[in-house]
């Protein structure tokens, strides 16, 4: 029997219930690209199998991992188990045939980082299935105005299409984790929707918004823009981070990289 390890993160899911359930989600057809992150004992695996005519990714960090899964799907012909640590793993070497659709039950001390690492490669991926932490996935699907809107928020918003679908109580895990968890689907949108004239300024001025949430969008910014700039795109320069819009993050950060290329 496999114990599940702290500095991994992980928390097992075996509630079949709850399994059915996320496999309904994110239907799964035959002939899909699909790519599990932290199969774990396989929970998940076995059903995303099933419905993949047997082929299926998996990459998984945990060393003593990959024998319980290469003996329990032995015979699963087309399963690949990458050993590799999904934050550094080239996720495009896997979209060579067809985009790909991502799920996993990510571990919660590096699922932010990790969801950042993956859309840089959203030009290659269909869609992404996660098990999150609760306050993690309201974050991710919040509204301008609300308290856990923030810099996640925003830039999960900018590359995809954000969607709660449903909560999971701490039970359907083994070891029970202390919170409640949820599942998020998160759609990368068409390159031609990305607005922003530079990646990075938006990144960088979208931080610096929220760097102190009690503070105005002017008091923020100084340094970067005046409050005449914030005001010339249409936005109160007194407001506060979170209820500013998306499109006004990108207004404010192509005034932004106007701004660089003048001086």
């Amino acid at each position: 029997m496999h114990k599940a390890r702290k500095r991994f993160g992980q928390n097992f899911l075996h509630d079949e219930r709850v399994i059915n359930r996320i496999v309904r989600a994110i239907n799964p057809l035959p002939k899909d690209n699909i790519v599990e992150i932290g199969p774990g004992q396989g929970a998940l695996t076995e059903p995303l199998l099933d419905a993949c005519d047997g082929s299926l990714q998996v990459v998984e960090l945990d060393r003593d991992l990959i024998p319980i899964l290469r003996v329990k799907f032995f015979n699963a012909k087309n399963l690949q188990i990458h050993e590799s640590d999904a934050l550094k793993f080239d996720f495009g070497s896997l979209a060579q045939q067809a985009p790909l659709r991502v799920v996993g039950n990510l571990p919660y001390n590096i699922s932010t980082p990790l969801m950042f690492h993956l859309l840089t490669f959203g030009t290659q991926i269909k869609d992404m299935h996660f098990m999150l932490q609760k306050e993690v996935v309201a974050r991710i699907c919040a509204e301008p105005g609300n308290s856990d809107y923030g810099r996640l928020t925003v830039m999960m918003q900018y590359y995809c299409d954000t969607e709660y679908l449903f909560t999971v109580g701490p039970g359907a895990f083994n070891p029970a984790p202390k919170v409640d968890s949820a599942i998020v689907r998160l759609v990368p949108k068409d390159a031609s929707l990305l607005t922003a004239t530079d990646a990075t300024d938006f990144s960088d001025l979208v931080r610096q918004s929220f760097s102190q949430r009690r503070k105005t969008l002017k008091n923020n910014l100084k340094g970067w823009l005046t409050g005449d700039d914030i005001a010339a795109v249409g936005i109160e320069p007194s407001l506060r981070p979170e209820r500013v819009s998306l499109p006004d993050f990108v207004a404010l950060s192509n005034r932004y990289s106007e701004s660089k290329r003048s001086d």
